[in-house]
């Protein structure tokens, strides 16, 4: 099996990508990493339900990836969406006092790590959909800044286990690795 990394802007056609490859699988188990905090959230969620076949599984899973494991079949296909909620999911909890900590990126990573490895270990193949933030500026606020910095870190740990990671520009996907 493989793990295959989708990026790009917000709006990019990474999701729509990603799904078109999960469909590729006759099993897939969709892990939507969104939570609703707002009535626009909750449309994006309710959008994202609505475009997902209907035999797919959905599992949410806002706060733990590691979590997550017991829950998938053999030979189902994988589909997270999205390693950039994920991650904004663990920041927006951190109390200000601790925001920046390195303890708190390390505790993210490794647990990216972790579930990296049990899906590699597991031979499930994995479709990760996450934001390029390196084709932003520098956010304005420290939280923003240190997102960027913790989802950019996380990408790169993605993409460095990852078989295929491929960049959706405007809706067309650009295979750079695999």
């Amino acid at each position: 099996m493989s793990v295959i990394l989708i990026t790009g802007g917000v709006r990019s056609g990474k999701s729509r990508i990603g799904e078109e490859r999960a469909a590729e699988s006759d099993k897939v188990i969709y892990v939507a990493t969104g939570m609703v905090t707002d009535a626009e959230m909750r449309d994006r969620i309710t959008q994202h339900q609505i475009q997902r076949p209907s035999h797919w599984r959905t599992l949410e899973a806002p706060e733990s990836l590691v979590g997550t494991i017991g829950h998938f079949e053999a030979e189902e296909t994988v589909l997270l969406d999205s390693l950039t909620t994920w991650v904004s999911n663990q920041l927006v909890k951190v109390p200000e006092e601790q925001m920046r900590d390195q303890g708190v990126n390390d505790a993210i990573l490794s647990e990216l790590g972790a579930w990296l490895e049990q899906m590699k270990a597991r031979r499930q193949r994995v479709i990760v959909i996450t934001d390029e933030v390196g084709y932003g500026g520098i956010a304005m606020s420290r939280l923003g800044r240190w997102f960027q910095d913790v989802l950019g870190e996380a990408n790169q740990l993605v993409a460095s286990a990852a078989d295929e990671v491929v960049a959706v520009m405007s809706g067309i996907p650009v295979r750079i690795k695999g």
